[in-house]
């Protein structure tokens, strides 16, 4: 039995071919793992009984170590992970609520031309791309790999089995992989280290995946489902500077890029910032509109504080992508009359422990909160719960859940709301009123309140409404992602494999 290993370099290459056909047809494959994992009975081995919960160890002060195991009905896996404590000085993508000490940019902080464009008497920084899409997969002349196999048979279903090398092709022994190829920007002390090993369901090893990217890439390939759907994705607000930021930008430019028209960046310092610009920016990286404007505001400007409100609210979307253990901008920002007038849909995927938290609890609060008949001010909808990756890990781990005291009838899985009926999605984004239809099936589900028991006033609160996504990540989203990658890597010939392992 074969085995894919995919090194770092090889998981990079990898997720940067990835067409928006490649994203789609991916978080199809995610959405439907993660739909049995809410609905399905035990015969599908997605489904949350067959999902040992995570365990984690801390030998060495300042990490912990992470132990995901995961099955779905063709592979069962583990990912392990350490990740480095955060802390007010090291965490890169961490933003504090509060204005710092105004230090204003200098003009020889500019690398060169042909990086984003500064000005020392401005807040903030801003500029355009100038190049559009691409579909086509090409090998970077920076990351070459020596493949062993150049044909490799199909399956039918994404993520759910993995395609093997026919008898014969793959080498004996090892294939190389090239170390002059860099890794990406944000891979440092911060970033998850570690590895997710795919089994068949004979617990043959048939892939060994470096974790790093792909944790950033699985999260915000979850993050962006609802995305999709939202009406209006103008204008995107994100808090970090790392690889989570990096990969919710791209996702949401490869697949909604030809609406955004705007991306503001929210760090504590342009330092921390610069290589995601650059990255964007950058004369090689040729896959996005030419229209769609990036600015970066930093907390180590003056007016930060009055900059932050303003990006909050005119936000169509927030993507928090930080590890922060306070509350990344203060609650009245979206909760008084002024902030709730706009359907926002807010992504929180940065804490993973009870004392980590990037939206204020208040914010949660007022988002579950029970309907009022009669409103004294025009305000976006609200659905009345929460949506999280999984129930019982976020009532466990999540800090905003947890501070914000929300029982389980208040939140509500991911997976229960990404497969609604199809044709009910196609009249919806055709503008036309869809037809009723009974929900899914749920043991959460039916004691939500704040929502219409209709679809239809369910998907205009997913379209148009307030809606909040809590992730702290699940195994199941690694071993789903990973065996789409290990898939595309046999097709296209990356990675070093190894026969008769």
């Amino acid at each position: 039995m074969p085995l894919t290993v995919l090194s770092g370099p090889d998981v990079n290459l990898l997720l940067r071919s990835l067409s928006r056909d490649d994203i789609t047809q991916m978080q199809h494959s995610l959405a439907e793992a993660l739909h049995a994992y809410s609905t399905a009975t035990q015969e599908d081995g997605c489904c949350a009984m067959h999902q040992p919960p995570r365990t984690s160890i801390s030998l060495k002060p300042g990490t912990t170590t992470l132990f995901m195991p995961a099955t779905t009905s063709h592979i069962t896996g583990m990912k392990i992970v350490t990740l480095a404590e955060c802390n007010r000085h090291a965490d890169a993508d961490a933003v504090e609520a509060a204005p710092s000490t105004s230090l204003p940019l200098r003009p020889s902080e500019s690398n060169s031309s042909s990086s984003p464009s500064m000005s020392s008497s401005s807040p903030s920084v801003s500029f355009a791309l100038n190049s559009s899409p691409s579909a086509s997969f090409s090998s970077d002349s920076r990351s070459t790999v020596s493949t062993t196999s150049t044909k490799r048979t199909s399956s039918s279903s994404p993520g759910s089995s993995i395609r093997k090398a026919s008898s014969g092709e793959s080498a004996s022994g090892r294939g190389k992989a090239s170390t002059s190829s860099k890794l990406p920007f944000g891979t440092g002390a911060t970033s998850p280290r570690g590895s997710v090993t795919l089994l068949d369901n004979t617990g043959a090893p048939v892939g060994i995946i470096n974790a790093e990217e792909l944790t950033a890439f699985r999260t915000a390939l979850a993050a962006t489902m609802l995305f999709t759907r939202r009406r209006h994705v103008e204008t995107l607000t994100v808090f970090g500077a790392g690889r989570q930021a990096y990969w919710h930008i791209r996702l949401s430019l490869l697949l909604r890029g030809s609406e955004i028209k705007r991306v503001n960046i929210i760090t504590r310092s342009f330092e921390h910032a610069q290589p995601l610009l650059t990255e964007f920016y950058s004369t090689d990286q040729h896959d996005w509109r030419s229209g769609t404007k990036f600015s970066l505001l930093s907390a180590e400007y003056g007016e930060y504080g009055r900059l932050l409100k303003e990006e909050v609210r005119k936000a169509d979307v927030i993507f928090c992508c930080t590890p922060s253990t306070n509350p990344l901008f203060p609650p009245e920002y979206l909760t008084s009359s002024e902030g709730r007038k706009k359907g926002r849909y807010i992504s929180a995927i940065g804490s993973y422990k009870p004392n980590m938290c990037e939206l204020h609890p208040d914010i949660l609060r007022q988002a579950t909160a029970p309907p009022h008949s009669r409103h004294h001010h025009k305000h976006a909808s609200q659905g009345g719960v929460i949506v999280v990756d999984s129930l019982d890990a976020c009532l466990r781990d999540a800090g905003e859940v947890i501070q914000a005291e929300l029982g389980p009838e208040q939140l509500v899985e991911v997976g229960e709301l990404v497969m609604l009926k199809r044709m009910t999605m196609r009249e919806l984004e055709r503008d036309t009123q869809p037809t009723p239809h009974d929900p899914p099936s749920s043991s959460s589900k039916d004691k939500h309140h704040g929502r219409s028991s209709s679809d239809g006033g369910l998907l205009n609160w997913l379209v148009n409404g307030n809606v909040i996504y809590k992730s702290v990540g699940m195994g199941l989203m690694d071993l789903v992602v990973g065996a789409d990658l290990v898939n595309i890597a046999n097709e296209r010939g990356v990675g070093t494999c190894i026969d008769d392992f």
